[in-house]
């Protein structure tokens, strides 16, 4: 719900702000005062493209600000579109606002963040319907009017069966589909991967493989540094010579001392303890090492072996994965997709029996939704009419348009060729309108613009008003063509709708005005040579007067 409007500058409105409620508020003033500019600035906010011929003459930019309520069902639409974008801020209201430059730069925000034009069209149609002289109306675009009839029709369970069904069939057609590629391509592809598993298989490949060979490879590759580097360690731990003990002989003397340093001198007992368990130690090292020494061989056989072991992990991480891992899975991947094809053949048949099956309880629940929505839409048409008989449209009709199309691959019904069908239904929906007898139903986009629009939309809100969930509707030249005893009941209607949307109304007829819960009068003024937009709120005896001049009384 839009709860205040903030203009700066657009046209002739030097600076305006309005604060608006719920129910009907109606706008009145005399022609060329800048009623209509109002409408055009809410447009902006809707996405409706604009260039710098809307800033007022002498101004640098121009501005147009909304805050809306967020309420109803729309509520849940933008709050999803904002959870998209990251810009969902305060869950209970919402600031669109849109600068025109004279330079040309047009910039969009949305609280306060720039965004896109397409994200704010996108909100604006779940915000406000514009019923004039505008392309903004939901009931004008046919991807509407689907979900309007079903929720007149209360079909929820009957659809949620059916797109259970449709869900389920898609599964099955999808499986399908990729058998059968695969059966097309089956000769060919079992002869690559047996050839791919086999090359997998014959290698045995262990998971810490690699890391071993690598290792093994080092020492084959070093053996003769190794084993000198060994015995110079050997060398000097254990074996003495005339000029230089060995660090161990040289060591049991330090042993020595302190043992015999700790029989007289208890206090150093842990030094004693300490230089022994050194002594071991370099013992245990010296062991070590010399077992390592037995294991050093110079082997280039086995050198070669592992080269070669080597080059082949490597061959195949090149063909099937970086690690040995990845080898082995995709294998594993392989000999599935084996079994599969091997397989194809008999689950195809399976899954052929399937879908007959689910496509004709697909077609069964289908005619059942189709069987509501043309009884719903026969009702819905009744009721349009007798709205539209009400508004001086006496003679015009409305109906709704059930079209299917053929599709060899479609729902086979009770008699004909095969439809097509998707997550909704076999049957494409729009609503059709004849405004004058022996003109024929044409689509809703297809009628004139003006007064007689904007009645038409007046007559199908008013029967839709609780399919239809949104939440500001706004309703320019209504009156157009019409005298004061439609007025009035144009003005009822409008106050109806008023009780579950909010409706804003820009009329010249004081019967329709009447109905108003709040009005505002909208007059131009000339100051210092400048023409400007002033919008007033009327109450009681202000709003009295006004109507009585409107009715040409005063």
């Amino acid at each position: 719900m839009l709860i205040e409007l903030r203009i700066q500058n657009f046209a002739i409105i030097d600076n305006l702000e309005l604060e608006l409620g719920k129910g009907l508020t109606i706008l009145t003033g005399e022609t060329g005062a800048g009623k209509s500019i109002l409408f055009d600035a809410v447009e902006t906010l809707l996405g409706v493209r604009a260039d710098s011929t809307i800033i007022r003459h002498g101004a640098d930019r121009a501005s147009v600000e909304g805050v809306f309520s967020l309420v109803g069902e729309s509520r849940q639409i933008i709050h999803a579109l904002l959870e998209d974008e990251e810009l969902l801020e305060d869950p209970d209201f919402l600031t669109i606002s849109r600068e025109f430059r004279k330079n040309g730069r047009n910039t969009v925000r949305l609280n306060g963040n720039t965004v896109s034009l397409n994200l704010i069209k996108q909100i604006g149609h779940a915000l406000i319907d514009l019923h004039g002289q505008s392309e903004h109306l939901s009931l004008l675009r046919v991807e509407s009017h689907q979900t309007l009839l079903d929720r007149s029709a209360d079909i929820a369970q009957p659809l949620s069966d059916y797109e259970t069904a449709f869900d389920a069939l898609q599964k099955t057609r999808r499986e399908l589909k990729t058998l059968k590629k695969a059966e097309k391509d089956a000769h060919q592809r079992t002869d690559l991967l047996t050839f791919q598993i086999n090359d997998i298989l014959s290698a045995d490949l262990q998971e810490e493989e690699e890391d071993q060979l690598k290792e093994e490879r080092n020492r084959l590759a070093n053996a003769e540094k190794l084993t000198n580097l060994v015995n110079i360690a050997v060398n000097k731990l254990d074996e003495s010579t005339p000029e230089m003990p060995a660090i161990s002989d040289q060591f049991g003397d330090v042993v020595g001392a302190l043992d015999s340093l700790q029989a007289i001198d208890t206090s150093q007992e842990g030094n004693a303890s300490t230089a022994q368990e050194i002594s071991d130690m370099l013992a245990d090292l010296t062991k070590s090492l010399r077992n390592y020494f037995d294991e050093i061989e110079f082997n280039p056989t086995r050198l070669q072996e592992v080269e070669e072991r080597l080059a082949l992990i490597q061959d195949l991480k090149r063909k099937y994965g970086t690690t040995v891992q990845e080898i082995l899975t995709y294998a594993e991947n392989a000999q599935n997709e084996l079994e599969t094809i091997t397989n194809a053949e008999e689950r195809i048949a399976e899954l052929t029996d399937l879908e007959q099956q689910q496509r004709s309880t697909l077609a069964a629940l289908g005619m059942q939704l189709a069987e509501i929505r043309h009884a719903a839409a026969l009702h819905l048409s009744q009721g349009i009419e007798h709205q539209l008989h009400d508004l001086r449209m006496e003679k015009a009709r409305f109906m709704v348009e059930f079209k299917t199309l053929p599709d060899s691959n479609g729902l086979q019904l009770n008699e004909g060729d095969p439809v097509a069908f998707d997550r909704t239904g076999f049957e494409k929906i729009e609503f059709m309108v004849e405004t004058n007898p022996g003109e024929g139903f044409k689509p809703l986009v297809k009628v004139a613009s003006g007064g007689e629009t904007s009645r038409l939309m007046l007559g199908l809100k008013n029967v839709l008003a609780n399919a239809d969930h949104t939440p500001t509707l706004i309703f320019d030249e209504i009156d157009q063509g019409i005298g004061g005893r439609v007025g009035a009941m144009v003005g009822q209607k409008l106050w109806n709708l008023g009780q579950t949307h909010q409706v804003l109304c820009i009329t010249h007829l004081a019967q329709l005005a009447g109905f108003g819960d709040q009005h505002y009068h909208v007059r131009k003024l000339v100051q210092e040579g400048r023409t400007s937009t002033e919008v007033v709120e009327l109450k009681e005896k202000d709003r009295l007067m006004e109507l009585a001049q409107m009715l040409g009384e005063v």
